[in-house]
């Protein structure tokens, strides 16, 4: 492995991390009780939708964080998973568990 794939592992783990911490407090947050007060009831639970959306975005990103982790090991990171076609460096940079091309995405 190069020493460029060992650099985007490494940050791809330390984002996994990340996300994996952040799903555990979204989950343990909307595992809490909620209050007795209906009025706080009702706060609570508008904040639950948004913790949930944002939960289910975490796991997204940590699907693809995974996946981007298993392209590394096989050899095809930076390949385009639709037409193998290299993935742009700045993509990579900006976005380094994309699986496709600007043109592909």
């Amino acid at each position: 492995m190069t020493v460029a794939l060992q650099h985007v592992r490494k940050r791809l783990e330390k984002e996994l991390h990340e996300r994996l911490t952040r799903a555990d407090g979204i989950d343990n947050r909307l595992r809490q009780p909620g209050d007795a007060d209906w009025q706080e009831q009702a706060t609570q639970r508008e904040n639950d939708e948004v913790l949930e959306l944002l939960d289910s975005q975490t796991l997204k990103e940590i699907e693809q964080i995974k996946l981007a982790l298993r392209r590394i090991d096989d050899g095809q990171y930076g390949k385009c998973i639709h037409c193998g076609q290299a993935i742009a460096s700045e993509r990579l940079q900006a976005l380094p568990f994309a699986n496709t091309c600007i043109s592909c995405a």
